[in-house]
């Protein structure tokens, strides 16, 4: 009988029917019994003769493949890839899979949400009032701002899109691998990393973690921005240095930020102090419809391997040719 570990959790609670798959395929399964996201330590004792894990953000490093002889696949419920060593993955002929479309409009609702909390101080307000202090905030429409995105693939060529159907006056991006098709209107532009931090009054993030986008955001960028200016993050801790982040707001170089996804999660980081900062619990795909896409799509995928030997969303070869090119 093959066996399977879910470190993601929850798991199957909004939906049994991936648990039912297993069961159906007799595949015998364990769900993560801890029920938080796996430190290192915590998964080389759990991963033991598994073939196959349903994982989540936890890292799945060589020291845990190290001590699972029978692990055959890696099945990722998301999209993001810095958690797994994929070059050990691929020395050990360990296959890996993702589900990169599943979480994406969930993804973009909470970066919209928090473009309009920030813009309208709707985080502050509520703070405040809770605190028993009665504050009427002056804020901005989105359609009035100057938003920039640096990433439109997947999340931020829909987050662009929904800007555009706002109505927002200006729109730029910045993405070394996409270029959008021309927009006449002139709402629409092309823009260097640096003319984005100057110009723009919100940023929002659309990146991968990787060598390159690795510590993006630093104090020099924050320096490059308006007093007024906002930054959003949903998608992966490290591209902010959370450092610098923290010394931008208290100096006030930026106006505030929304963060979603930090460097060590679950994060008790300096950032919590901060009433200009807020701060969400990695929470992007967590709609009921995008979270149970999203383990369907993964599990799927592994009852595809151990029954076919077949992958349909195996990661790219590009991801890997990009990990070399960090060593």
């Amino acid at each position: 009988m093959s066996k399977v570990l879910i470190t993601t959790v929850p798991f199957g609670d909004i939906d049994r029917y991936p648990l039912d798959l297993l069961e159906k395929k007799n595949i015998s399964y364990t769900i993560n019994p801890l029920g938080k996201k796996l430190t290192e330590n915590e998964l080389f004792d759990m991963v033991g003769d598994s073939e196959v894990i349903i994982a989540g953000t936890e890292a799945i490093t060589e020291k845990i493949m190290s001590v699972a002889p029978n692990l055959r696949m890696i099945s990722r419920v998301g999209i993001g890839l810095d958690s797994v060593d994929l070059i050990s993955a691929k020395k050990r002929n360990i296959a890996v899979s993702y589900t990169p479309d599943a979480p994406a409009p969930a993804v973009v609702d909470l970066t919209m949400g928090l473009m309009y909390s920030l813009s309208r101080n709707i985080h502050q307000s509520n703070i405040e009032l809770h605190q028993g202090k009665w504050h009427r905030f002056f804020g901005k429409r989105l359609v009035d701002c100057t938003i920039g995105l640096i990433g439109v693939g997947r999340v931020g060529s829909q987050v662009l899109e929904n800007l555009k159907v706002l109505g927002c006056k200006s729109i730029l991006y910045y993405d070394k691998k996409v270029t959008l098709k021309t927009d006449s209107s002139g709402q629409v532009k092309p823009s260097s990393r640096e003319e984005i931090f100057k110009n723009s009054d919100i940023i929002s993030l659309h990146v991968p973690l990787d060598f390159e986008t690795n510590n993006m955001i630093t104090i020099n960028e924050f320096k490059l921005m308006k007093k007024s200016a906002y930054i959003v993050n949903t998608a992966r801790g490290g591209v902010i240095n959370e450092n610098d982040l923290y010394f931008a707001l208290t100096n006030n170089l930026i106006a505030g930020a929304a963060i979603d996804t930090f460097e060590t999660e679950p994060y008790n980081g300096k950032l919590i102090e901060l009433n200009n900062c807020l701060i969400t619990s990695h929470m992007g795909s967590m709609s009921y419809d995008c979270r149970t896409k999203m383990e369907i799509e993964a599990t799927e995928e592994a009852v595809r391997f151990l029954t076919n030997n077949f992958q349909k969303c195996a990661v790219p070869q590009e991801e890997y040719d990009m990990r070399n090119l960090s060593f």
